[in-house]
């Protein structure tokens, strides 16, 4: 379980897809990893395979998880956004993050907004009912507070909708949002309290089914 609150940025070091799979090492700058734990990498729950104490970390990736997000983009050089699971003692500072990510985002626009910066941000129209204006949503594993939303957007042949966002100076300076540019994909993961409330409205006794 995240928060959304990025720790640090990582940097990759190699990138190796073989087997419809990936082997991922990346220089997390965390000196104090332990075998078997989860790191969100770009928002996505990965398991550190290796490491050792300068904190560069191996994960594998299944073909899972190149099917359902962008990362068989990353390469040698790429900048990461990085997060250790929460501990119970910790403030939760964002939203409740699974690291499962929902879909594939593409980043629309961005202009500079005084010392912000104004995004956004293409999401596929099947994850439409659980964003709200104002509401939370995860882009590359960092809590956003959703400013407004742009419904009827069509990409080539897929339709959806835009989120706006606004960046402060320091989430654009300490996450890679710095380094993407304008049709980047990005994971994206709704806040997953939404989809309990739809799952109990379909199918509670209590509450009365609704059809699907």
């Amino acid at each position: 379980m995240f928060s959304g609150i990025i720790e640090r940025l990582g940097t990759v070091r190699s990138a190796s897809v073989r087997d419809k799979a990936m082997d991922l090492t990346v220089e997390t700058g965390f000196p104090d990893l332990e075998l078997g734990e989860s790191v969100a990498v770009n928002g996505v729950c990965l398991t550190v395979e290796t490491f050792d104490s300068a904190g560069v970390a191996t994960f594998h990736l299944s073909g899972e998880t190149l099917s359902r997000t962008p990362l068989d983009q990353l390469k040698a050089g790429s900048r990461v956004n990085l997060e250790r699971a929460v501990a119970a003692s910790t403030r939760l500072s964002g939203h409740i993050v699974q690291g499962h990510v929902d879909g594939v985002a593409t980043l629309a626009s961005v202009e500079k907004a005084g010392d912000s910066y104004a995004l956004r941000v293409f999401v596929p129209q099947a994850l439409r009912q659980y964003v709200v204006e104002k509401g939370s949503i995860t882009f590359d594993g960092i809590s956003l507070t959703v400013n407004d939303l742009h419904d009827d957007i069509t990409r080539g042949n897929q339709a959806g909708f835009e989120v706006g966002l606004t960046i402060i100076p320091h989430t654009w300076e300490h996450t890679n949002l710095s380094t993407l540019s304008v049709g980047d994909r990005m994971d994206v993961e709704v806040d997953v309290l939404s989809k309990y409330v739809e799952n109990l409205l379909r199918f509670s006794p209590s509450l009365g089914k609704v059809a699907s």
